[in-house]
């Protein structure tokens, strides 16, 4: 980045040089030159400051001033062009007036207004100053000010604190605007956001994945931010384990991203990010996995289905009238005959049902156990914490299963049917929805 930062301060600090040369030839308008010789030199050195200072300077305004800066010093040197001695016929032909030099040092103000900002802007939080203001350049459209102003401000902040602050202000600003959050994508956002989520605070990491959700409002908006790697950060978070509120947020904004690019699913899919999501829903929702677990090739849709029903006509079939009054069978959900029939064999030297079905540990099969995730100390984290984050790995779960057959089959391998049965009986709110949403999806693929 430092490179091409250099590279765009290097022609306006040449054409400067220029300017300032020529206008020392004049031989009109002499006292004008002057003054617009010494505007240009503040001008060079200014620029020459930035060159110096080329690797902290946010690029995104740096492009956009350099761009401004060449059209005002080509200018200028037209100008001072036409007041050079073997210019004076051409001063028959061309009107210059000291209202053109009034003109053109206002525009050369202006210019260094810019890189005054810019500079102030890229500098570390010790050495920024408190009001920055607006850069002329944004005079006649304030929000892009603000948005630079922000996004620097992750760059060079200089506390944790500074960071989540400005994290936060680019939500309020991406907030049901549509321009505002292309502006925020455009302008070099993405970067510094998920950074922060890699490297903040609690509060910086959650501000900084909400504004991902809020920014990924379109397919183009969303295949940028993946261009930025967000998959792998989002996967690293939700497998390594942290606060459980980031993981929630984390998992909304991916909801979100697949949710306005159905595309994206198959990027989110090939990071491992599935699995994550189904140990999250797995995580006091199964009680002893090493106990109620099944075989491979048992949990699949259709073999939810063919078990429950072979319970339930076995559940029906005549029995042998005892001496004493039998006591009632209890018709079993879904997920408890999956459990009623692992308990029914889990003591048996040899698990193998009369029906020809084999039962396994979880070390056979990798069930949504907690395994490859971080989840020590969880057990802690406030309840309303860990309805959130469940529900919103469901929500996530549904959409990436939405018409998508290899993801649904993933989701299917990785167990999480069980996890849904047992949610949509017990589960309440939300996580319940958002089960039932799943399943209909998985259902729907599956016909």
């Amino acid at each position: 980045m430092a490179e091409r930062v250099k590279q765009m301060l290097a022609s306006p600090i040449q054409l400067a040089d220029e300017v300032s040369k020529t206008a020392e030839e004049a031989h009109s308008f002499k006292q004008d030159c002057i003054e617009l010789k010494r505007q240009t030199d503040k001008l060079a050195a200014l620029l020459r400051q930035a060159a110096r200072a080329s690797g902290g300077l946010y690029e995104r305004p740096t492009g956009r001033i350099t761009e401004e800066i060449n059209q005002v010093l080509g200018k200028a040197l037209v100008l001072v062009t036409k007041c050079r001695r073997n210019a004076m016929l051409k001063r028959v032909f061309t009107i210059t007036s000291t209202t053109a030099f009034r003109k053109m040092n206002f525009l050369l103000d202006s210019s260094i207004g810019d890189v005054t900002w810019l500079l102030n802007v890229s500098a570390s939080g010790e050495e920024r100053a408190d009001h920055l203001g607006l850069p002329p350049i944004a005079t006649n459209d304030p929000m892009l000010g603000l948005i630079w102003e922000q996004i620097a401000r992750l760059h060079t902040g200089s506390s944790p604190e500074e960071k989540a602050d400005a994290a936060a202000s680019l939500v309020s600003l991406a907030q049901d605007n549509e321009r505002n959050g292309k502006l925020i994508v455009e302008e070099g956002g993405i970067g510094p956001l998920l950074k922060l989520i890699k490297e903040g605070t609690v509060e910086g990491q959650e501000a900084a994945a909400k504004a991902i959700g809020k920014l990924g409002k379109d397919p183009e908006r969303v295949r940028q931010i993946i261009q930025e790697g967000v998959c792998s950060v989002f996967a690293k978070v939700l497998k390594d384990g942290g606060p459980m509120k980031v993981q929630s947020m984390v998992a909304w904004a991916l909801s979100e991203l697949v949710s306005n690019d159905p595309d994206s699913q198959e990027h989110f899919a090939q990071s491992g990010i599935i699995r994550s999501l189904v140990g999250h829903l797995a995580f006091e929702t199964v009680p002893d996995h090493s106990k109620y677990t099944v075989g491979a090739k048992a949990m699949t849709i259709q073999s939810v289905v063919n078990l429950a029903a072979k319970d339930n006509n076995r559940l029906t079939q005549p029995q042998p009238q005892p001496q004493t009054p039998p006591q009632p069978q209890p018709q079993l959900q879904p997920h408890a005959l999956l459990l009623h029939n692992n308990s029914d064999n889990s003591d048996s030297p040899n698990p193998q049902h009369d029906n020809g079905t084999k039962y396994t540990t979880r070390r056979d099969i990798g069930m949504p156990s907690l395994s490859g995730l971080n989840l020590k100390g969880k057990e802690a984290e406030d309840p309303l914490v860990k309805a959130s984050m469940k529900a919103e790995a469901a929500r996530a779960l549904w959409k990436l299963a939405k018409d998508n057959i290899k993801t649904c089959k993933s989701i299917t391998e990785s167990k999480a049917l069980l996890c849904f049965a047992i949610l949509l009986e017990k589960g309440k709110g939300e996580v319940q929805y958002n089960s039932a949403m799943a399943v209909m999806e998985i259902a729907a693929v599956a016909e």
